[in-house]
Order: C-alpha cells, then structure tokens, then sequence
C-alpha cells in the first residue's frame, strides 16, 4: 500500500518545483484578494470618495442647468414685457437713483469719513453690475404692474 516515490530524475524536480513555485503565487494572490476584500476601512473610503465625486459632478450639471433656466426666464420676462411697461421701469429706475443721489448727498454731509469709505466700495460694488440690477428693477416693476392690472378688473 504504501507508494514509494520514483525519482525520474532531475526534470521531474524541476516540474515540482514549478508546481509549488505556481501554488504559492497563486496562494499570495489569494491572500492579498482576501486581505483587501477584508480592508473595510479602505473600502468605506473609496466609496465616499466616489460617492462624493458622484456628487460633485451632479451640482455642477444641476447648477448649469439653474443657470440656463434662469437665463431663459429672464429672457421670456423681457419678451413678455410691454415696452409701457419697459419706459415706466426706466423712470421709476431714474427716479430711484435721482433720489438715492439726493439722500447720498445728505447722507454725505453727515457720515464720518471711515463709514463713507466702506460706502464708497459698495457704491462701485454696485456700478460694476448694474445691468443685473436694472434688469431686476424692471422685473420687479413690471410684475407690480401687471398684478395691479388684475386687481382693477
């Protein structure tokens, strides 16, 4: 019963040792799957790192798609608007900014000189975008208009 081992010889050594060379390549594969599979930690990590870029790249599409729709709507709003209405935002704006000129002139003469400095900054703050500033004016405007219009009929 008992199987005693022929030596073929040095080829057949060397096939052996092959063999068990293979195995234990195949062996720290395995190990190393099995330990990352096992790295939790690791794991938990590189999800929330794809969950996050996940994220990120939706806002950006989302907030691209805000701003296009904003851009429409206020395209539509100064489609719809009657030019009346257009010319009385443009006076009321005028208006505004004559008074405003007015108070900031009174407010001039009687502000400290540190207060009218951060004032100053502001006011050029407000030059620089002014064109969003006007375009909400007369929506503002126009909108107060037109809910008047109905409250008449």
């Amino acid at each position: 019963m008992s199987h005693q081992p022929q030596d073929d010889g040095p080829a057949e050594t060397d096939l052996l040792r092959e063999q068990v060379e293979r195995t234990r390549a195949e062996l720290g594969r395995t190990v190393e799957a099995l330990a990352a599979k096992a790295d939790v930690k690791e794991q938990v990590a590189e999800k929330a790192t794809e969950l996050k870029d996940q994220a990120a790249e939706k806002t950006a599409q989302l907030t691209g798609k805000l701003r296009e729709k904003a851009g429409q709507a206020a395209d539509l709003a100064k489609e719809k608007t009657p030019d009346q209405v257009m010319e009385k935002a443009d006076r009321a704006v005028a208006q505004v900014r004559d008074t405003a000129l007015h108070a900031g002139h009174l407010a001039r003469e009687k502000t400290p000189e540190p207060v009218r400095e951060k004032v100053a900054i502001a006011a050029a703050m407000a030059r620089a975008n002014r064109t969003p500033l006007l375009a909400g004016a007369a929506v503002l405007v126009a909108t107060l208009f037109l809910l008047r219009g109905r409250k008449n009929k």
